[in-house]
């Protein structure tokens, strides 16, 4: 198989891991020193030992209520020492976990729920009630509820409950059947626990992990399972390719981004624990103040983001007055999102922190593609395939015809850590994975994107998101690159509206960065400079703010449903 990737490795990197470990995260929390700080919240720093032991002794608790190997169990936490204990706790038991978005709406979460049918959910107090509200549309059975100041360092604690517990809707009382999570770890500490075959933990590598929510390349909520294994081979991958930058006593890994998301569930999650770096968690990456205090206060070695929380720290006014120290930051990793050049060059600039950019899916377990730490990282692509990960690029009408250099088509990747399939959804998986002549598995990702030379992917865009104006075929993300050069533009998204003479018009809606005021006039004549003439926006918006996912996508889709229902008002 041809991989031109391979003679561009940093140093050291190998081309094949060979054999990877065959443990589980729960293995690695258990085997490490006791003593050494696993998890660091709000300044409060939290030991291997202290999450092996509450999450033993929660475990005993969530067996003795019903929770057994096989279930899934639902987690509607931040990141927060709360949901590390609850998936070590049921990954003991063999069970998997369903992490949900914080953000879902009623229905969101209920589709969410029912797309992985659990029986137990352990849930963070604010979200309490809107659980409650779809319970009785779900497979929920048991509710465990948690606090956030139950790992708040003493002072914060304490001012937490005077001034906010109450006020930000903290403060619930539970309906009767339901548990505190707390209560459940002092009841359990006494009972031991000793699963089935005498083993700490029932968890397995072969066995299923994770449930994690995925919109696949049709857009409706899946449930897309990854075992154990797959957690470990991703780990052991990000190892191999970011060891430099994690080595020494003061290594540390920030991560502001969800852990119900792959990106920080499968992909930073298993890099720290396997490798005994304090892991630094900020429950919201929206909260740009505690984002730049834990920056200043933890000084981590490796900074986790999203091309819209780059960019949002761009315009913080403590970074633009000089005042945030990024010195201890060797490396960013960029993922989840398209990192365009120019956020990219300003960030570099301003910090001195290589942003190395990465790219996968839900489906193939984080992270199959990464820019180099030290070799060239191409403005524009999303890296080269990680060891032992295989990609090819094919023609989005015939699967059949593998495209050459250069050419554009449908991204499909070969790796170890691939999803196991959707749950409870064959005809999905059917559609996701097919398996080649050669009997190697390729997972077909709806991405449209080019390998050039030496082996870089580059990513053009969605196949569902192009636009067809005027006969062309244009894809949102070029123009996007375009917008957010000019020096007034902070974000950008583009995307295509109907319109009854072009077919589709182009639309650009803009979020001018802070003080700036946009004139479209100026704004259309410097896209003129820079693309052809079919690709210039008909129409732009300027706007306060763009719709987002959790892990800072800009939801191109809400701004086109959006548009359209303000034409139809």
């Amino acid at each position: 198989m041809n991989a031109p990737w391979l003679e561009h490795y940093d140093p050291g990197v190998p081309k094949s891991i060979g054999t990877y470990p065959n443990k589980t995260l729960v293995d690695y929390v258990a085997e490490a020193s006791p003593d050494k700080t696993a998890v660091v919240f709000k300044g409060r720093k939290i030991t291997f030992g202290e999450i092996d032991r509450a999450s033993d002794a929660l475990a005993h608790s969530l067996k003795a209520i019903g929770v057994k190997e096989g279930d899934r169990v639902a987690l509607m936490l931040p990141n927060s020492p709360h949901f590390v204990i609850a998936e070590m706790a049921v990954w003991k038991l063999g069970a998997m976990i369903a992490p949900q978005s914080l953000l879902y709406t009623d229905r969101e979460l209920q589709d969410s729920l029912n797309a992985s049918a659990p029986e137990t959910a352990v849930v963070l107090t604010p979200f309490y009630d809107k659980l409650k509200n779809i319970q009785a549309q779900t497979s929920i059975r048991r509710v465990i509820a948690t606090n956030i100041k139950e790992y708040l360092p003493g002072v914060l604690r304490v001012l937490f409950t005077l001034v906010k517990e109450k006020k930000e809707g903290h403060r619930i009382t539970l309906r009767e059947g339901d548990s505190w999570m707390q209560s459940l770890i002092e009841e359990g500490r006494s009972g031991g626990l000793q699963p089935a075959g005498g083993r700490k933990s029932a968890a397995t590598p072969d066995m299923p992990a994770v449930v994690l929510m995925s919109g696949g390349t049709t857009g409706t909520p899946k449930g897309v399972v990854s075992e154990h294994r797959s957690l470990i081979q991703a780990g052991t991958q990000l190892t191999a390719w970011l060891k430099e930058a994690l080595q020494g006593p003061d290594a540390s890994i920030m991560l502001p981004l969800p852990l119900f998301h792959t990106y920080g569930c499968s992909g930073v999650q298993s890099l720290a624990l396997m490798n005994a770096i304090p892991l630094i968690l900020v429950p919201s990456p929206r909260d740009l103040d505690d984002v730049v205090k834990t920056i200043q206060r933890d000084k981590p070695a490796l900074f986790c983001g999203v091309p819209t929380l780059f960019n949002a720290l761009l315009n913080h006014r403590e970074v633009i007055a000089g005042k945030v120290d990024f010195r201890s930051i060797r490396a960013c990793f960029s993922g989840a999102a398209a990192l365009l050049a120019e956020t990219k060059k300003r960030f570099e600039e301003l910090t001195g922190g290589r942003i190395v950019e990465g790219y996968s899916l839900s489906e193939a377990t984080m992270a199959c593609f990464v820019n180099p730490y030290r070799g060239a990282n191409k403005i524009g692509s999303v890296g080269m395939p990680v060891s032992d990960v295989f990609a090819r690029i094919v023609d989005g009408d015939d699967a059949t015809k593998e495209l050459a250099t250069g050419e554009v088509g449908e991204v499909l990747i070969h790796a170890p850590q691939l999803m196991r399939g959707y749950w409870n959804n064959p005809a999905e998986t059917a559609n996701m994975l097919r398996t080649a002549p050669d009997g190697k598995q390729w997972l077909y990702t709806g991405d449209l994107g080019y390998l050039d030379e030496d082996g870089y992917l580059f990513l053009v865009d969605r196949k569902k998101d192009l636009i067809k104006t005027s006969g062309y075929q244009v894809w949102p993300r070029e123009i996007e690159e375009v917008i957010a050069a000019h020096p007034a533009v902070a974000e950008v998204g583009v995307a295509g509206l109907p319109d009854a003479r072009k077919g589709e018009a182009i639309t650009a809606w803009i979020v001018p960065r802070p003080g700036e005021t946009i004139d479209t006039d100026e704004l259309r004549a410097f896209c003129k400079e820079k693309l052809a003439p079919y690709k210039v926006p008909s129409n732009f918006e300027m706007r306060t703010e763009l719709p987002k996912t959790m892990v800072g996508k800009v939801l191109r889709r809400v701004l086109v449903a959006e548009a359209k229902a303000k034409a139809g008002a």
